[in-house]
């Protein structure tokens, strides 16, 4: 049997070639009516849809480029402005600190001059009350020394007890 359909498609007559022509245009005609249309709308509606997704794609990949460029910059941003208040808060303590030695320094310039003062005063007051005890002391001398005319023991005696007399008042006070 198989050697008769080999031989039989040897021997095609024009009549059946027309007939398989006419065929295959009229099924290409029906094919294009109602399966081609579909198809390239389904072939360009996938075509539009690539398209978009490789627009969205190359959108989303400016804004992530955008994103980083400025997340970048802000990281500069932020890094030159942590620097900027590390600066400052060293420069706030470096004035503090000179403050701080500044007061220190003229506290200690009134306190010197004070006590300088004070020392002065008690040098004064000291001396003050030194001319007052020579004063009495020579006042007494001379009142005694009036009263009686001394002979040199008489007088090295009565210096000795005035200064005696000064010695222990001064002890006193």
């Amino acid at each position: 049997m198989a050697s008769t359909l080999v031989l039989g498609a040897g021997k095609l007559a024009l009549g059946d070639m027309l007939f398989i022509l006419i065929s295959f245009i009229l099924l290409m005609l029906a094919v294009k009516h109602y399966a081609w249309g579909p198809i390239t709308k389904m072939m360009d509606d996938r075509s539009a849809k690539i398209t978009g997704d490789l627009d969205y794609a190359d959108q989303e990949r400016a804004s992530a480029d955008k994103l980083k460029k400025e997340r970048e910059e802000a990281l500069k941003n932020s890094r030159a402005e942590a620097i900027e208040i590390v600066n400052k808060a060293k420069q706030n303590g470096d004035d503090q600190k000179k403050t701080i030695v500044d007061q220190a320094h003229s506290d200690a310039e009134d306190v010197r001059i004070k006590a300088k003062s004070d020392a002065e005063k008690a040098k004064q007051d000291a001396m003050s009350e030194a001319q007052n005890d020579i004063a009495n002391l020579s006042l007494e001398i001379a009142s005694k020394v009036i009263s009686k005319e001394l002979n040199a023991d008489d007088q090295k005696s009565l210096i000795d007890s005035y200064i005696k007399e000064l010695t222990v008042n001064n002890g006193t006070k």
